[in-house]
């Protein structure tokens, strides 16, 4: 068994010297949105030390042929930076930019040397011609008018997500901050890629990988840096003492190394540069070692700050006033936690006694002595509880608002480091930069509440569960399964309550929060009930569900009309604006009266469609398709062809009569089957309906 292995950038992968496919034995795309984001996230913040490779693990491959590999280890991360490339190409205006990148996933060929056009990484049999023709050979737009009825596995609707997610995180960058990261990924993203002729060998050696043994850990080094300041009477305690702080807070390698990032950012007021170990032995730890006071670091700062992140980790299970816990609770619902960094300084200031050996912040199991003891004596040292509600309280609207307004792990951050410095000067917390909500941020969080929400389950259920909330007056217990459903089927074509929704109204609601409901279960489960009240029966059947006022109201509705749906969704985002207070402007207008065309004027010029659905009457109102004009699908080996013709009201026309108000809804009526925006062509030129809405989506971005 031959073994070779050598670290390679990225550029030097997606080559021809690998025609890389992934066998049909191997498990599907799994990857989701918030795992392709910490990616970017990643690479956005190490492309700001271009010197630095950023290692990204390794690749085992098989030989099959003499450029052909099998990947028995990396396809998620290669199927994830090859729909990073694309949403790169998809989003770049220079030609040159945009051919490099599209030779990056597919090989161009070269008739010459007899080299044919391929996709450089090939999925298993299922997804491959859907990830082929939607993200490889570049029909984004195609991808982003799909529906989950449209896909025939769970890898593609990940894609599809994924890609989302990709596009809107990479188009809040400029232009030259998108070159810069794309010059990075292919020159400084290396892997190391393990080959082998054989495919017992290849799984012996991922085996042999994953046991080995554990590399040194950011805390190990800065324990072993911290003893070597310490005289020789004292290491034995010293060292004991920071195993007693650092163990519980868990052997995930990565959790310990974010620790110490945030902890780096508390004391310099920095964000991180991808070099932990140099930045806080260096920003840190060497200060203690110049001024002989490793103690003090220690007692005074890793163990206050190590419990307030035990704290975080675990809200519910502290002695902690109800209204902290109920705070830090509703933090932890959000994917992004830069916010901890702050909730971390805000913890440290405000009880004295957090880094106590003899003091515990946590509740015994089965006794609610010590949660009384903490609300009565007061062992925790608390001191000025207001100004810390006013923290949370702020960094949860703020943290909120980023997430709605799609703010990039960069900009988190910055407010993160600027909320901690301007809290170390001790300003009120109502002028602390970072803590506060601008107009701009404030109007493009509502116009994100007014639109379409497809393909992010997890922050539709964050946004319901935080509108309910807002709703009782009080936090709402979840049951383990918590799932987000329509009130309205998918498909309304034979269901009797729904015969008086037009195509338009129905496309128009689908996807907004006023269809939206929480019910306990898995999503789903009531997908074949087309009929409303059998939907709203089976919502209600479980009094969980009905714990929440917006799902519980759907009762009191016999019929899910039009005038329903606008009702709730007014009323969502209303309590969602109170929630986060963005409802009033500083003349205290209210915004959620407002629509969404008014406001955009405030949200300013970083709005960005990201990958919003275009629909056929925006493209109508811009002049890029003609009410009268024709398209055409054609399928010449079956001797199909279909004609739609566009109306006046933004709509595509069958030649049966039949309108829809998608090109994918059209396509499906019209082939039985679904297809997209790229099987419909203009009869006039030929051009590609994916074209037209890739030209709208440019020209309003």
């Amino acid at each position: 068994m031959a073994i070779n292995a050598t670290e390679k950038p990225l550029g030097k992968v997606f080559t021809p010297d690998y025609q890389l496919s992934i066998p049909s034995f191997q498990r599907a795309y799994i990857w989701k949105p918030e795992n392709i984001l910490q990616l970017i996230s990643d690479l956005e913040e190490a492309c700001k030390s271009p010197e630095t490779p950023y290692f990204l693990g390794s690749l085992i491959l098989v030989r099959e042929g003499d450029t052909s590999f099998s990947v028995i280890d990396g396809q998620q991360r290669l199927v994830s930076l090859s729909i990073i490339i694309a949403a790169l190409r998809d989003l770049e205006h220079d030609e040159e930019w945009m051919r490099l990148l599209d030779a990056l996933i597919v090989e161009p060929g070269d008739k010459l040397r007899g080299i044919t056009s391929q996709p450089r990484l090939t999925l298993r049999e299922r997804d491959a011609a859907f990830f082929r023709e939607y993200v490889q050979e570049g029909n984004l737009e195609a991808l982003f008018d799909m529906n989950d009825e449209d896909c025939s596995s769970n890898a593609q609707r990940n894609i599809i997500a994924n890609t989302k997610q990709a596009y809107d995180a990479l188009a809040q960058l400029d232009e030259e901050e998108r070159h810069r990261f794309a010059s990075y990924l292919v020159n400084s993203v290396t892997l190391v890629i393990v080959t082998t002729d054989d495919l017992d060998g290849a799984h012996r050696i991922f085996d042999v990988m994953n046991m080995r043994g554990l590399p040194l850990t950011p805390s190990d080094v800065f324990k072993a840096r911290a003893m070597s300041g310490l005289p020789a009477a004292a290491v034995d305690t010293y060292a004991s003492r920071w195993d007693d702080i650092m163990d519980p807070l868990g052997d995930d390698a990565t959790r310990v190394e974010e620790f110490f990032r945030y902890l780096h950012l508390i004391l310099t007021h920095k964000p991180a540069t991808g070099k932990l170990i140099e930045d806080f032995l260096s920003d840190v730890l060497n200060q203690y070692l110049a001024g002989h006071s490793i103690e003090a670091f220690i007692d005074g700062v890793l163990a206050p700050y190590a419990m307030a992140w035990r704290i975080l980790e675990r809200p519910s299970d502290t002695v902690l006033p109800d209204d902290v816990r109920g705070r830090l609770e509703a933090l932890n619902d959000y994917r992004h936690h830069e916010w901890k960094a702050v909730a971390m300084w805000a913890l440290t200031h405000s009880f004295r006694n957090l880094g106590d050996p003899e003091v515990s912040f946590f509740a015994q199991r089965g006794s609610h002595s010590a949660r009384d003891c903490g609300r009565t004596a007061d062992p925790l040292g608390s001191h000025d509880r207001q100004r810390l509600g006013e923290i949370l309280c702020a960094l949860e609207q703020v943290t909120g608002v980023d997430m709605l307004n799609r703010r990039s792990a960069i900009d988190r951050r910055g407010h993160t480091a600027a909320a901690i410095r301007d809290l170390d000067k001790g300003f009120p917390v109502r002028l602390v930069r970072g803590l506060s909500v601008s107009a701009a941020d404030r109007a493009g969080a509502l116009i994100r509440l007014h639109g379409e929400l497809q393909g992010d389950p997890d922050l539709v259920r964050l946004l319901l569960v935080r509108a309910n909330e807002q709703r009782a007056g009080a936090r709402i217990p979840r049951p383990r399964a918590l799932a987000v459903v329509p009130i309205m089927p998918l498909d309304i074509a034979s269901a009797a309550s729904f015969s008086s929704w037009t195509a338009d109204l129905h496309d128009y609601w689908m996807y907004r929060l006023g269809n939206m409901v929480l019910m306990q279960g898995k999503e789903g489960q009531i997908d074949r009930l087309t009929e409303y009240g059998r939907r709203r029966d089976r919502v209600l059947l479980r009094a969980d569900s009905c714990r929440f006022p917006l799902t519980k109201q759907i009762a009191d509705f016999n019929e899910c009309t039009p005038a329903m749906l606008e009702y709730r969704q007014k009323e969502t985002i209303r309590l969602l604006a109170e929630y986060w207070d963005i409802r009033y402007d500083e003349s205290h207008a209210d915004l959620t009266s407002k629509p969404p065309e008014q406001l955009s004027g405030d949200a300013g010029s970083r709005q960005t469609r990201g990958s919003q659905r275009v629909t056929i009457k925006q493209v109508v109102a811009a002049g890029l398709l003609i009410p009268g004009e024709t398209l055409v699908w054609e399928r010449p080996r079956k001797g199909e062809r279909w004609l739609v013709t566009v109306t006046q009201e933004g709509r595509f026309r069958l030649e049966d009569g039949s309108e829809y108000a998608s090109p994918t809804a059209a396509a499906r009526a019209a082939g039985g089957r679904s297809a997209g925006l790229d099987v419909w062509k203009r009869t006039s030129n030929g051009e590609k309906l994916s074209d037209i809405w890739k030209a709208y989506r440019l020209r309003t971005r």
